[in-house]
């Protein structure tokens, strides 16, 4: 995913490991998903359409 992300958006991708199954995405400081929150990881699209309609 983190690829993915980082050939689709101009931005600044970074991955941080973490245990305990913890899988978050921060945009601009903000938590768009959180694993931990939904107790499941995201959709195919999911964390593209989240991104999309932040930076709308």
């Amino acid at each position: 995913m983190e690829q993915h992300l980082k050939g689709k958006y101009d931005a600044e991708i970074e991955l941080i490991s973490s245990g305990g199954g913890v899988f978050e995405v921060t945009l601009e400081d903000k938590l768009i998903f959180s694993k931990k929150s939904l107790g499941r990881f995201p959709e195919h699209s999911e964390i593209d359409d989240l991104i999309n309609q932040s930076l709308v």
